[in-house]
């Protein structure tokens, strides 16, 4: 069938260009290539298709009939073919992008607005959900993931910005307890896990001017596993929120909120996006990874792609 579609190929060219040689020249081929096509295809069909003769062909009844239908199925290929450049080449078609409801909300999506708006060619479907989520199998273009290291040879992962994690509380629940100097000071209150993170009540501590590191355990009684709780559960003044510097940076700005221990920092978190390895990334998705890229590099606290790069590569 394969060779039969190439031999219909072959011969739509030869009828468009009047003779085997026109069409050896447009097909890059030699004339007796072409000549042994339409052999081989009058062969199989058991029918002539045109008449032969030292000044010119012509096409005989079936193959005037069969041409339009050769015919038809080149231009199939071709309206093919500038489909999958356009979805190659321009912002057209589908977009999946992979994210946690709290970074989809408060950071991919505003990122990510003036773009849409600007491309309303492009259908973009959102998967917000904080379990793992295979590229492969669920067909997800580009993953928005925040992880301390990220290593998949399987995948490519862009760096977008470097995220402090913080320890924070209401100034009303901080009034009720002496004043915080130091790191072991923290066991005496109650901290907001998010259940997402590795060992949560672990505390490890750098202090920022001289190095020096710690390690405190801290107890909680009220556990969860979404960003939106553990900031509401601060701003009611249920404990010590141990959350991302993104998610927490307005309220910080408010004093709603308070940072405790500033000079003693938990290790950072690196946002990164997410794609798979491929010979040529369609262009929608490098303009995708810009838009995110020039956000997050833009926001308080975050630094540019190049330079974050350097960073953890160097």
């Amino acid at each position: 069938m394969l060779d039969n579609l190439r031999s219909m190929a072959v011969f739509a060219c030869v009828v468009e260009r009047g003779s085997f040689s026109g069409a050896a020249r447009e097909l890059g081929i030699t004339t007796s290539a072409v000549s042994q096509q339409i052999r081989s295809l009058e062969e199989e069909m058991d029918v002539l298709l045109l008449h032969r003769s030292t000044r010119k062909l012509s096409l005989t009844e079936a193959g005037q009939a069969f041409f339009h239908s050769c015919q038809e199925m080149v231009a199939a290929a071709e309206r093919g073919r500038i489909r999958i450049s356009e979805l190659r080449d321009d912002l057209v078609g589908d977009l999946r992008i992979a994210t946690t409801p709290e970074l989809g909300a408060m950071h991919v999506v505003p990122a990510l607005s003036c773009w849409l708006s600007a491309h309303p060619s492009l259908k973009v479907h959102f998967e917000a959900d904080n379990r793992y989520i295979d590229l492969i199998e669920e067909r997800i273009d580009i993953a928005i993931r925040m992880s301390p290291t990220l290593a998949d040879s399987s995948l490519i992962a862009r760096p977008m910005a470097r995220v402090d994690q913080i320890l924070c509380a209401s100034p009303t629940y901080l009034r009720k307890f002496a004043p915080i100097q130091t790191p072991e000071d923290l066991t005496q209150l109650e901290l907001l896990p998010i259940d997402l993170v590795q060992n949560p009540q672990d505390i490890y501590l750098t202090n920022a001017a001289t190095g020096e590191q710690k390690h405190v355990f801290m107890p909680a009684r009220i556990h969860n596993n979404n960003v939106f709780v553990t900031k509401s559960l601060c701003l009611a003044g249920h404990g010590i929120g141990r959350i991302l510097y993104l998610d927490v940076q307005k309220e910080l700005a408010r004093g709603d909120l308070v940072e405790v221990l500033p000079q003693w920092k938990m290790q950072d978190y690196i946002l990164y996006a997410v794609t798979l390895k491929r010979e040529q990334q369609p262009t929608k998705i490098y303009r995708c990874l810009d838009a995110l890229s020039q956000y997050f590099s833009q926001l308080p606290g975050g630094r540019s792609v190049r330079r974050l790069t350097d960073e953890i590569t160097g």
